[in-house]
């Protein structure tokens, strides 16, 4: 295991090229350099074995450990490739043209037997959204999108539709990870006042609407995003409108919902309002953790239940990122945010580094579960490209920084079959590095010109909500309590704190009339006007 590690590739405007993983991180030798600027597209196989780009003339495939070149396809438009999950298919995407005289144009879609580089199948797939065929883990089915039903072919044998789901309008669907059976997950939006929907099946039971696994409806959903869990026991579907009636968010109004193949549903609670952000599940399938709410935005993680687990506070952040091993969950607030990233040790919700990854575009964790690339990207940002290699103790190991008349469009890890590197005990000290660490002096806040030689106030716009664990502690007898117990609990409180001021004023009262007796004294003769009615208006006046 000592030999094993991911490579990088990275694509840009001076070509592609093939960096070695941690810890070397210099430019592989067996990977010959394409320096076309052309360079659209690169993927590889889900093991990580086989690698693909497209360089604006070809759609070349190499064996990785190998580095010898496997098949060549003449695809100069080809601006979008993947493999199948077991190497035996490659499908390409171009851009979809009609003909001159207006007929259907030549189909845009193509699926290459690997084995022999014979094409299996062609298809006319408009749409570059949801362009490629989804397949179950062992290619026993293949499944695409077409005219709002999910066509399922089996074998890889594309001339046969094997099978057919067919409701009103399936606009997404999802295949679910791992072993058979295999499991899909439809969205068929709402339509003339009638809710949204999303379904669990298990193929191939389509028949009738008692086949289906589990059920949610909903109103307020112009798209959904599925997230399958690794073991395929439940899905978690962000539903989002374009607009937010209210006006508070520009981003429209999110909500999130939880579905389980036994047939449970649920919609999960947030405590803050505002927009979700991310929402990710953990590698072991059982929690799963939410980034949401207005700036500051809050980030907790659930159970099956649906309730908190643990709850990160408040702090600027809109992603979260597990670790492959599930050990490590990172919190970043990137985009519009400047890059701060918190990393906590999941099993003892501990704050482990707090690195700051300014204008990166781009984090992903590296298959060995210690590493982090972050890159800058065009046509994202255009200026400062470059990416870093860090360790999740905070500690940058590597920095490219691409000349600045250059640009960097692509970086990624080569993955790795599970279980390929060993989960390794949580550091809690940085790593050593060769280089620098980012400079820690802050960005000053602007001060105007009379306030520049006083001392700082600190005035914080809103207070940070500090961490909690949301668990009850073991020693306590004490159960969570259900929604209704706390929205009881809550109702007992507001009241108990009405009769308490209902209390104090009564009391302020009864002790006013004698200070009022005890005024006049002081105060020397009461002048009266005469008129009982101006008299009144004079003293509640002075009241």
């Amino acid at each position: 295991n000592a030999a094993l590690f991911a490579s990088i590739p990275v694509r840009g405007s001076e070509g592609l090229y093939m960096v070695n993983g941690p810890p070397s991180f210099t430019e592989s030798a067996t990977f010959q350099r394409d320096s076309g600027k052309k360079c659209k597209a690169v993927a590889f196989s889900k093991d990580g074995s086989l690698f693909g780009w497209c360089n604006g003339e070809k759609v070349n495939i190499v064996n990785v450990t190998r580095a010898e070149l496997l098949r060549s396809f003449d695809l100069p438009k080809a601006v979008c490739l993947e493999f199948s999950p077991k190497n035996n298919v490659l499908v390409t995407w171009q851009a979809y043209s009609t003909a001159k005289d207006g007929t259907a144009g030549v189909p845009n879609l193509q699926l290459y037997d690997l084995k022999t580089g014979k094409c299996l199948k062609s298809f006319i797939q408009k749409k570059m959204q949801n362009w490629c065929p989804c397949w179950a883990d062992d290619e026993s089915i293949c499944a695409r999108n077409v005219n709002n039903e999910v066509h399922f072919f089996e074998n890889n044998n594309f001339n046969i539709i094997a099978n057919k789901l067919h409701l009103q309008k399936v606009s997404d669907f999802v295949l679910s990870p791992g072993e058979q059976p295999t499991k899909v997950a439809v969205y068929v939006p709402g339509s003339k006042g009638a809710p949204s929907f999303v379904r669990l099946y298990q193929y191939p039971n389509f028949g009738g609407p008692q086949s289906a696994l589990a059920n949610k409806s909903f109103f307020k959903a112009d798209k959904v995003t599925m997230l399958w869990n690794k073991k395929a026991t439940a899905v978690l579907v962000i539903a989002s409108t374009e607009v937010d009636k209210s006006g508070a968010s520009y981003y429209g109004e999110q909500t999130l919902h939880y579905i389980a193949t036994n047939g449970e549903s649920a919609v999960v609670q947030l405590p803050k309002n505002g927009p979700i952000y991310d929402v990710v599940w953990n590698p072991n399938s059982v929690e799963f953790c939410a980034v949401y709410g207005f700036m500051p935005a809050k980030a907790t993680v659930f159970n099956l239940k649906c309730d908190p687990v643990f709850d990160f506070g408040t702090g600027p952040r809109n992603a979260a990122y597990y670790s492959p091993p599930g050990h490590i969950l990172v919190l970043a607030g990137f985009g519009n945010l400047r890059g701060q990233m918190e990393v906590w040790d999941v099993k003892n919700y501990k704050l482990i580094s707090k690195p700051v990854a300014s204008d990166s575009t781009y984090f992903a964790w590296c298959p060995d579960g210690e590493h982090i690339v972050t890159a800058t990207c065009a046509p994202r940002l255009r200026v400062g490209n470059g990416y870093k290699i860090w360790h999740y103790t905070g500690s940058v190991l590597h920095n490219h920084e691409v000349p600045s008349h250059e640009e960097l469009w692509q970086v990624s890890w080569q993955p790795f079959p599970e279980g390929a590197f060993p989960v390794r005990a949580v550091k809690y000290q940085a790593v050593p590095s060769e280089l620098p660490g980012p400079d820690p002096k802050a960005a000053q806040a602007y001060r105007p010109p009379a306030l520049r030689n006083k001392p700082v106030t600190g005035s914080k716009l809103h207070e940070d909500e500090p961490p909690q664990n949301m668990k009850p502690q073991s020693g306590s007898s004490e159960k969570p309590l259900s929604k209704t117990a706390l929205k009881n609990q809550r109702k007992h409180e507001a009241k108990k704190a009405a009769k308490q001021e209902a209390k104090a004023e009564i009391n302020q009262e009864s002790a006013h009339p004698s200070a009022s007796q005890n005024a006049p004294r002081n105060t020397g003769p009461v002048v009266t006007s005469g008129d009982p009615e101006v008299d009144k208006k004079i003293k509640n006046l002075k009241k």
